[in-house]
């Protein structure tokens, strides 16, 4: 559905092209959250136990960065990862401060047999695009993405989502 939004060309086309986005997004997101908790995981779960089953173990604060989420979030999501002894936190000799996670030998073999029907479902969902469109669609994902992080960091707009905060005006 278009915004109804009474506004100049340029901000329909804006609002609209962010509208169809997060619907796509969101809709997305919910078919994989619902794949993902038969498995009895969160997207954030498995997103953390695909990282370390690919780059080998990694630091809280890494996993955090690679699926954008908060420390307090991805701390949440380790605890219960470990507590299903999927994964194990190992303090990091030379600075014992940092905890490195590992995938434990169970955690291995449950993202080995998720992951496959995972991308399974993914590539089925992608079927609706031709091969261009998908990569088409990446493309100019990536180039909103990291225009987004210029214009959040570039124009004062982190800043001001912070003093929001700060007065109670947005959470």
């Amino acid at each position: 559905m278009p915004s109804h939004y009474k506004g100049t060309k340029t901000e329909l086309r804006a609002l609209n092209a962010y509208i169809n986005v997060s619907r796509a997004a969101n809709t997305l997101e919910s078919a994989m959250a619902a794949q993902l908790a038969a498995q009895g995981l969160s997207i954030s779960q498995f997103g953390a136990l695909e990282a370390l089953y690919h780059l080998g173990p990694l630091c809280q604060h890494e996993i955090a960065a690679k699926l954008l989420k908060s420390g307090g979030n991805i701390t949440m999501v380790i605890t219960n990862l470990e507590k299903q002894r999927w994964i194990k936190r190992q303090r990091v000799p030379k600075d014992r401060r940092l905890l490195r996670i590992h995938l434990t030998p169970a955690g291995r073999r449950l993202i080995a047999k998720i992951l496959p029907p995972h991308v399974a479902a993914i590539t089925g969902i992608m079927r609706n695009l031709s091969d261009r469109e998908q990569e088409s669609l990446r493309t100019l994902c990536r180039k909103l993405g990291r225009g987004t992080q210029k214009v959040l960091s570039g124009h004062g707009v982190s800043r001001a989502v912070n003093a929001a905060k700060a007065r109670g005006l947005s959470r």
